[in-house]
């Protein structure tokens, strides 16, 4: 039997942006929307770069069709996304895909040597991780399970 891929469920394309508020905006203005603040201060793992960090995000996601569409603002100490606003402006950050164990999928793609380079996790064990996929393409991946409602 070949193993599913965790690469098959879309959830969501991650935005880097300066500000938040004029993003929502923006996109409202285009029809994009509504948008729904996601709860970044229940977040209790958080990684980057491989040690432990308290970097700060603020994020909203708007719902179009099965995919979503976030946007993420970094407020303090997340330097993965503070460099690529520095490198490359606002723009595509990720692509992220949507599974039901994240710590399976996780340890198989560790295993397989690929790198993660952030994580955030709830204490329910719900979160993202994202990993160095940038050398093909210049975009990450991430694997998600969302929390539930």
């Amino acid at each position: 039997m070949t193993e599913k891929s965790p690469f098959s469920r879309i959830d969501h394309v991650g935005i880097l942006v300066k500000d938040l508020d004029k993003a929502i905006e923006y996109y409202q203005s285009l029809g994009i929307g509504p948008f729904q603040q996601i709860p970044v201060d229940t977040v209790i793992n958080k990684t980057m770069y491989g040690e432990t960090s308290d970097w700060q995000i603020r994020a909203a996601v708007a719902q179009l069709g099965t995919i979503k569409f976030e946007l993420i603002q970094p407020v303090r100490g997340a330097r993965l996304m503070e460099e690529f606003l520095e490198n490359k402006g606002e723009g595509i950050n990720h692509v992220a895909f949507a599974v039901d164990d994240l710590d399976k999928e996780v340890n198989k793609l560790v295993d397989k040597g690929f790198k993660v380079i952030l994580s955030a996790k709830r204490a329910s064990g719900h979160g993202g991780v994202y990993f160095d996929t940038r050398q093909v393409g210049d975009v990450i991946l991430e694997l998600i399970q969302w929390w539930p409602e």
